[in-house]
């Protein structure tokens, strides 16, 4: 089994992204399946061209893409992706869609076919503050999860795939926003990917981590 990681490059100002930094640091090989680790531009387009490029080229069985939400404290494992870009601030190449779709024949939205609540079981276990997010935003984070989601189905070969976000590292901190260690962070990541190893041939738990807003 091969499964293939990706992080974001810095964006909005900031020197690091602490999703970068986490897959440098992951294992070749957890629970005997290659762990392929990629940056990707925080640019709208290229993100996904590049994501493509990496698919078809390593036939992965397992796609789960990684960004910065800055100030969360927890994971987030983000739920749905939808067919929109809409910029706030450029991404690295100045680009600001506005209400712009991603794929003109792609369905409205996609659901993470990870398997989202058993990840947070396991997180919560380990005793890492974790939630399940039900916006990835409008910004790149969302278009990569959709454009991932979309060419899941557009190649019909089935790779489970998802997208996380990930708190500030303590050393990107210069106002009181909340953080997580690096450390932390790659156990995450680690749990993340055995659990969604564990799950590949079954159904995700039922169990209600669901919110009133």
């Amino acid at each position: 089994m091969k499964i293939l990681i990706t992080g974001f490059d810095p964006f909005g100002g900031e020197k690091i992204n602490p999703s970068a930094e986490a897959i440098k640091l992951l294992p070749k090989h957890i629970k005997d399946c290659e762990i392929i680790t990629k940056t990707i531009p925080t640019v709208f387009e290229l993100s996904a061209e590049v994501l493509k490029k990496e698919i078809l080229e390593h036939n992965p069985d397992i796609v789960i893409c990684i960004g910065q939400a800055g100030g969360s404290s927890n994971i987030s494992i983000e739920r749905v992706a939808i067919n929109i870009d809409d910029a706030r601030i450029p991404d690295n190449n100045g680009n600001t869609p506005v209400d712009k779709k991603i794929k003109e024949d792609g369905a409205n939205a996609y659901f993470s076919t990870l398997p989202i609540k058993a990840i947070i079981t396991k997180l919560n276990e380990n005793n890492i503050p974790a939630k399940i997010s039900n916006s990835a935003g409008t910004f790149v984070c969302n278009h990569i999860m959709y454009q991932s989601l979309y060419l899941a189905n557009q190649l019909n070969n089935n790779f489970k795939t998802g997208f996380i976000h990930i708190p500030f590292l303590p050393e990107q901190i210069g106002k009181a926003y909340p953080s997580m260690s690096l450390e932390n962070i790659i156990t995450a990541i680690e749990i993340i990917i055995e659990t969604t190893i564990d799950y590949f041939y079954i159904d995700d738990i039922n169990v209600s981590y669901g919110t009133e807003f």
